[in-house]
């Protein structure tokens, strides 16, 4: 016995899995907060740097080591500190530090997919060179269409907002 098409038919289940329509929009993160991220990257950094220096310094005034190798070393040492922290943040499963964590950023390749630690690496090393030419590098963010940086564009990345 079949029941005549009244036109109430039930409606199909949800589909909890299912994919808006139309590709989700993009909005990147501009000049002033990758900013405000990179104070707080910087604080931290400088939090560390300091106990990390209080600690080696020590043990090298105590051994007798001159002013200079510390210096030196120093430098070293927080350079590869910095690199560090930012490859691998950067390179993880979160895409960010935590200053651009804080602030609901996340760092992508311009395909939108996840940074392996060489492109973390190598964008690292160039905003080197973004601050060499007068922080021209830096200051682009505010006036290109995607927010990107001379390192940016040099390491095909993206800093986009997930929230």
């Amino acid at each position: 016995m079949s029941v005549p098409n009244s036109g109430s038919a039930a409606p199909p289940p949800p589909v909890w899995d299912a994919h808006p329509a139309a590709p989700a929009l993009v909005t990147y993160g501009g000049f002033w907060i990758r900013l405000v991220a990179y104070i707080i990257d910087s604080v931290l950094l400088s939090f560390v740097g300091a106990v990390i220096g209080g600690v080696f310094g020590g043990a090298m005034a105590i051994g007798g080591g001159n002013g200079d190798s510390i210096s030196m070393g120093g430098g070293i040492l927080g350079l590869v500190i910095a690199w560090l922290y930012f490859a691998l943040m950067e390179s993880s499963e979160r895409g960010a530090t935590v200053g651009k964590m804080a602030l609901g950023l996340r760092v992508v390749t311009d395909k939108g997919e996840r940074l392996s630690f060489m492109n973390a690496t190598g964008r690292y090393f160039a905003k080197i060179l973004s601050a060499l030419i007068l922080c021209i590098g830096f200051i682009m963010i505010a006036f290109t269409d995607r927010k990107r940086g001379l390192h940016d564009m040099i390491a095909n990345t993206l800093v986009i907002k997930t929230r």
